[in-house]
């Protein structure tokens, strides 16, 4: 964590920690790890709604966990572009956003379906 901001170490010490190393096809130690997965999903997903930061959704598309969906979003001057995502990576996703998301605008790379709606009625 040397070199991380102290917002950055401050968000991951208050989640929780995974500690059982399994894959999919370890049976009852992949479920433990999968229940490990959603406390921390879930403790991150609460910081940041009580943080006002809420901005993404995910949830597991098949029982076992071995596929995810979700959507998150960005507000860039007033707009709130959404993308859907296949897996969330909390950490690495929120400064990705962050960054590129400006920059994609402003070049008119991505477009608010409100611009849209109004170029096509001029």
């Amino acid at each position: 964590m040397e070199g991380w901001d102290p917002n950055t170490k401050s968000t991951l010490t208050q989640i929780p920690l995974l500690t059982t190393k399994a894959g999919p096809r370890d049976g009852a130690a992949w479920t433990q790890r999968l229940k490990e997965e959603y406390r921390a999903l879930i403790a991150y997903t609460q910081m940041n709604k009580s943080n006002d930061n809420d901005w993404f959704r995910i949830s597991a598309a098949n029982p076992e966990g071995t596929r995810w969906t979700g959507k998150c979003w960005y507000v860039h001057n007033l707009l709130n572009p959404r993308f859907g995502i296949a897996h969330a990576l909390c950490l690495g996703l929120a400064p990705w956003l962050a960054a590129e998301i400006p920059i994609l605008v402003d070049s008119g790379m991505i477009k608010h379906k409100d611009d849209a709606t109004a170029s096509n009625e001029s």
